[in-house]
């Protein structure tokens, strides 16, 4: 047989293995496995939706009309609502690939500013309320400013400015807290957020739509502005984010600022919520932020994820607190479902990244 005829067998063996691999290749991309990844990694909100849905469902089985109630899920709207604020702020810098571990006691010490600045120097409620949200803001600048300039990691940076915060917040107040008969009587404008008022049987507060609106807006702006679309960019891959042209120093310190007066209005909320201005309140918002944020889809390397899943999480930990609540189970129930949820979320993104490979 001649090297010609060897040449042309190698050949066609050749274009028969790269004919049989694309083929191969075709049908993995085509696959259930490929369509779902893709399916999840455009939606990444689907997962904490159906969780909800399906945990709604097996509570409304067990328990009937004493859980699927108006009262009783606006009464768990209620109760997520200091955390599904403080969540939205988290994801943001979540989504930038960083975190804040900062965000609980920012938001007690905007809380603290304004009911100290009320009662103790007495400045009308407006301008104090102004104060603490601007407190919130300053927070969250300093943060921003040592992650995006001093090029500082965000967990240490966020870890040292928690002692900060919580440390400033102890001492300015002097642990004393404010009572809810005081800022009835004297400054009712505290108690903004937690006005009540009721839709056929169910009870929402200002607190839950301020925390429904928040979601709608952010979720807007992170998907239909040019910022919004900068702050996946940074999330996803910074250099190359530089590289195309986006200021990515410019869109931390803004996300970081946001976070700051997010949190700030959530300390505003939790003032309506719990009726007093205490120094010592808040002090899971950190993990339960976080838990949320996860538990909601978007993922820990940022990039990834939607303020509406980050919702759907705040709503899971919820419905599972009341439900088992309601069935008279133990609290650390509670804890066990939601840490293997969490575990689960985080399983579900990382195969959601080795299939998108």
């Amino acid at each position: 047989m001649s090297k010609t005829d060897l040449k042309g067998q190698d050949y066609e063996s050749v274009l028969a293995n790269a004919s049989q691999s694309v083929a191969v290749f075709e049908h993995r991309r085509s696959s259930f496995a490929h369509r779902l990844q893709h399916a999840l990694h455009m939606n990444p909100s689907i997962v904490p939706l159906i969780v909800l849905v399906l945990s709604i469902v097996i509570f409304s089985a067990l328990l009937g009309s004493k859980f699927l109630s108006p009262f009783a899920l606006t009464l768990i709207l209620q109760q997520v609502q200091i955390v599904g604020i403080v969540a939205a702020a988290q994801s943001l810098v979540i989504l930038t690939a960083g975190i804040d571990l900062s965000v609980g006691a920012i938001m007690v010490l905007s809380s603290v500013v304004m009911g100290q600045f009320t009662f103790r120097y007495g400045i009308p409620v407006p301008i104090s309320i102004l104060c603490g949200l601007l407190c919130g803001t300053l927070c969250g600048y300093i943060n921003g400013l040592l992650v995006s300039r001093v090029k500082l990691p965000p967990f240490i940076v966020t870890l040292g400015m928690w002692q900060i915060v919580l440390a400033t917040n102890f001492l300015y107040s002097a642990n004393e807290s404010i009572r809810a008969q005081d800022i009835e009587t004297h400054a009712p404008l505290l108690h903004f957020f937690g006005t009540k008022f009721s839709i056929g049987g169910a009870v929402f507060t200002a607190g839950v739509v301020f925390m429904i609106a928040l979601v709608l807006v952010l979720s807007y702006a992170l998907r239909h502005t040019a910022w919004g679309r900068h702050v996946y960019a940074v999330g996803d891959d910074k250099e190359a984010a530089e590289l195309s042209g986006v200021k990515t120093d410019r869109v931390l310190l803004s996300v970081y600022m946001l976070s700051g007066l997010i949190c700030a209005f959530a300390g505003w909320a939790m003032i309506g919520r719990i009726g007093s201005v205490s120094p010592t309140a808040g002090q899971l918002a950190n993990i339960e932020s976080i838990t949320a944020v996860v538990i909601g889809g978007i993922s820990l390397f940022g990039g990834r994820g939607s303020i509406l899943g980050t919702l759907f999480g705040a709503l899971i930990v919820g419905v599972f607190t009341l439900g088992l609540r309601l069935l008279g189970a133990d609290a650390q129930w509670t804890y066990l479902l939601i840490g293997v949820l969490i575990i689960g979320a985080v399983a579900v993104d990382q195969w959601i990244r080795k299939v998108s490979v």
